[in-house]
Order: C-alpha cells, then structure tokens, then sequence
C-alpha cells in the first residue's frame, strides 16, 4: 500500500507562514521608527500611544532617551498581554516593541520637510501603516495596541477609534506640558493613523454570507472546517422551482477570501450574496 507523506510540506508551510510574519513585524517596526525620526520628533510632535508618551517624556528632558523610555513603558504592558492575550500575539509584539527599539537608535533625525502640517499627515499615514501591517500579521505595534486589540476582541468597535480615544489623553498631556500648537497638530497626526488603521485592520467588519447551492452537504461539509457557523435553510427557485440549500454564516472582512475560495471550490456554480452586517447579537467567534 502506498502513503503518501504530507508531514514536511506542512511542516514547510508553517515555516514559511513564520518567517512571513517576522518580516513583516520588523517591517512595520521600521515604518514606527521612521515615522517618528523623519516626520513627528523633528517637529516634537506625537503619534501617540506609548510613543507618544515616550515622546512627551522625551522632550521635557532628552529627546535621545525616547527610545529607552518606550521601551520602559511598553515592558510591563507585554508582561500583562501575556497573560491575557495569548503567547504568539505577545510574542510578536515583543519582537516589534525590540525591533522598533532598535531602529529609533539608529535612524537619524532628519527634518524632511519644514511644514509642521505635512510632518504630521505623512507621519501619521506612516506610522499607521506599520501599526495596521503589525496587526494583519498577528502581532501588534505594542502599548496602547495590545490594549485596543483586548477591546475590539470582546467588541465590535474599529480599532482606529479605540486607539484615537486612548491617543487623545496623550495629546491633552502635550498641551499642557509644551503647547496647545504642537497638540493640535499632533491630533491631525492621530485622526489620519486612526483612519489609515481602519483601512488595515478590518476585522472588526462583519459580513453576512447567504450561498444558495445544490451540494448541500459538501458545502456544508466545507464550511464548518471555517471557525465561524453556519445556518442552513431549505429554499426553492422562484423560476425552476427546483429545491436548493442556502446557507448562512457570518464572518469578517478579513476572513472573507478564506471563504470566498472554500465556496468556489466546492461548488463553482452556487450563487452568494454577501452583505455588510451593521450589529451581531450572541455568540460569535471573533478573532484578536
């Protein structure tokens, strides 16, 4: 009898899905760090968060510790995380707070434009994309991340406006301390990174799948290998009148090619509405 031996392709597989998720984790730690030596400290402006109060730290004594006070701050922070959230999310937050750490050392502070306007919207855009790219991968950017991340897991709240929230006490705390210009700029920095987040991070979108088949059961069979259930209701065809199987399941915008590629594999021929779900009430499996 022949087996066929499919332990090293998965093995393989799991591998290359790993070394993917660090390059991009260290990737987004460099989007962070440039955003913030190229665009925001030149100007002593804030992206907020746990950088942004590293930043605020920064600027009433050396602008050269910010580094080591965003380290400082966002320890304790993962420690908490890791009993919370899980260790592989944690983990990689680890690996972008160090990353991050690192490349604040040795990019330079460069003053690429002089316009405190422009420094702040392509800042923020920036620092979003490496905040949204680190938490498509399963990590996250850390600090106010992890908590927003614990937030939107039990809620079906945007991240971007969780972390707009948390952000807008640092700005206040810039105000205060330094000057109410340098806030106001700093919040047009934090709405267009909570708004760039929301075009990354899109798990908090719900959709409602309806997908009218013929092959019930394998389709069935299909969709309950997805983490999210399904509901099946016996229909018939206003013009053949012949009697079809239509299903139903909720998932996320960022699930929904995983899903999309499950029906068209089992039944290329079945038809499927998919709506945006405005509220979920009961159970349903939301993802970190």
């Amino acid at each position: 009898m022949h087996v066929r031996n499919y332990g090293v392709p998965l093995v393989t597989g799991t591998v290359a899905k790993q070394v993917r998720e660090i390059v991009i984790i260290i990737f987004s730690a460099f989007l962070v760090a440039s955003g913030l030596r190229l665009f925001l400290i030149p100007h002593q402006l804030l992206s907020g968060g746990v950088a942004g109060v590293a930043s605020v730290a920064g600027y009433l004594t050396n602008p050269k510790f910010i580094s080591l006070i965003y380290f400082a701050i966002n320890l304790p922070i993962l420690i908490w995380g890791f009993i919370v959230v899980g260790k592989k999310y944690i983990c990689l937050s680890m690996l972008s707070v160090l990353a991050t750490t690192w490349f604040l050392n040795i990019i330079p502070v460069v003053q690429l434009t002089k316009d405190p306007i422009l420094a702040s919207i392509f800042g923020g855009v920036i620092i979003a994309g490496g905040v949204g790219f680190s938490l498509r991968a399963g990590g996250s950017s850390g600090g106010f991340d992890i908590l927003g991340s614990i937030i939107t897991r039990k809620h079906d709240i945007p991240m971007g406006s969780v972390l707009f929230v948390m952000d807008g006490l640092v700005i206040l705390s810039l105000g205060f301390f330094k000057s109410w210009d340098s806030a106001l700029y700093a919040m047009l920095c934090i709405f267009v990174k909570s708004r760039v987040v929301d075009m990354i991070h899109i798990r908090h979108v719900k959709l409602t799948c309806f997908i009218v088949t013929k092959e019930r059961d394998r389709m069935l069979e299909s969709l309950t290998r997805l983490p999210h259930g399904v509901t099946v209701v016996n229909t018939e065809g206003g013009y053949s009148h012949e009697g079809n199987a239509m299903l139903m399941t909720v998932t996320t915008r960022y699930e929904l090619a995983t899903l999309r590629k499950t029906i068209l594999e089992t039944d290329p021929k079945s038809f499927v509405n998919v709506l945006q779900t405005v509220e979920i009430v009961g159970r349903f499996r939301r993802m970190v």
